[in-house]
């Protein structure tokens, strides 16, 4: 689960890169600049133009998405599941949280990430310890 030092630096934070692999294991990662913590545990991605990204989360529904923080001094790893939709509630709350700030990107769809693993990136001895779920 995410903490609130977590959601802090997720808010802070101005780009994340999205890692997705096709189905045949091929990766690829892209910057994302809208994404939202929606829980705990729920993370809401906006696709503006995602297109092979989208293409890999079809076929392989799962990503990782690596945060770093200056203030607070933080750098994990959020790994989990996706959904993807292009219609319905939450949808249209994501579409217009992204429309307050930029009235003419295209929201295509929502990204639903299910964090289901949490790693820390800081070097030191924890580097790469997991940290949700506790071993």
């Amino acid at each position: 689960m995410l903490t609130r030092e977590m959601k802090d630096a997720i808010e802070r934070t101005e780009l994340f890169p999205l890692a997705t692999a096709s189905s045949t294991g091929v990766p690829n990662v892209v910057p994302v600049k809208y994404l939202y913590v929606a829980a705990d545990d729920l993370l809401w991605i906006t696709d503006n133009y995602l297109q092979k990204t989208l293409e890999n989360l079809q076929s392989n529904p799962q990503a990782a998405i690596f945060v770093w923080s200056a203030e607070p001094k933080m750098c994990f790893q959020l790994k989990g599941t996706v959904e993807i939709r292009a219609e319905g509630d939450d949808y249209e709350r994501m579409k217009a949280l992204v429309r307050q700030n930029k009235p003419d990107l295209p929201a295509r769809s929502l990204v639903i990430l299910r964090i289901t693993e949490i790693y820390q990136c800081l070097p030191g001895a924890d580097a790469g310890k997991r940290l949700y779920p506790v071993a």
